[in-house]
């Protein structure tokens, strides 16, 4: 069964968020847009999303910390998007949590399917979990049926 993910996006150009928001719209996406990560973070601490999309550069509290914030307290899969290419910000980036780096300018494309390999790697590592854990429930069973023979 397919439930709507949900994707948040902060970024202080409106063009940009509305772009963004009307790939994903039509990729299928349930998407709530900010104009600051101040905002993302109070909505998130509400009604968490399933995947976050977050500028660098933002009036208020930045991308990286939005993504730090966020760290600590889920594992909600990071995007950072960003004007700024050096080697430095895209390491800073990385190490903070964020799962994908994208400059801008992008495609919007492609960062639909960057979204949508994120979200088949962590259905296939669910399926990947409950199959263990049929097997190791199996394994149990089995065991314990053949001691008591």
């Amino acid at each position: 069964m397919h439930t709507e993910k949900k994707i948040y996006i902060a970024d202080d150009e409106a063009n940009i968020r509305s772009a963004i928001k009307t790939f994903l719209e039509n990729a299928g996406y349930a998407v709530e847009d900010f104009e600051n990560g101040d905002l993302l973070l109070a909505a998130f601490a509400d009604r968490p999303a399933d995947l976050v999309v977050l500028d660098v550069m933002m009036p208020g509290s930045n991308g990286f910390i939005v993504c730090k914030e966020l760290r600590r307290k889920s594992s909600v899969p990071i995007i950072m998007l960003t004007a700024r290419d050096s080697d430095l910000d895209y390491a800073t980036g990385l190490d903070i949590g964020s799962d994908d780096y994208l400059i801008k300018p992008f495609s919007p494309m492609a960062l639909v399917m960057r979204i949508k390999a994120i979200f088949r790697r962590i259905e296939f590592e669910r399926q990947a979990h409950a199959e263990a854990a049929e097997a190791n429930g199996k394994e149990r069973s089995e065991s314990h049926e053949s001691e008591e023979d």
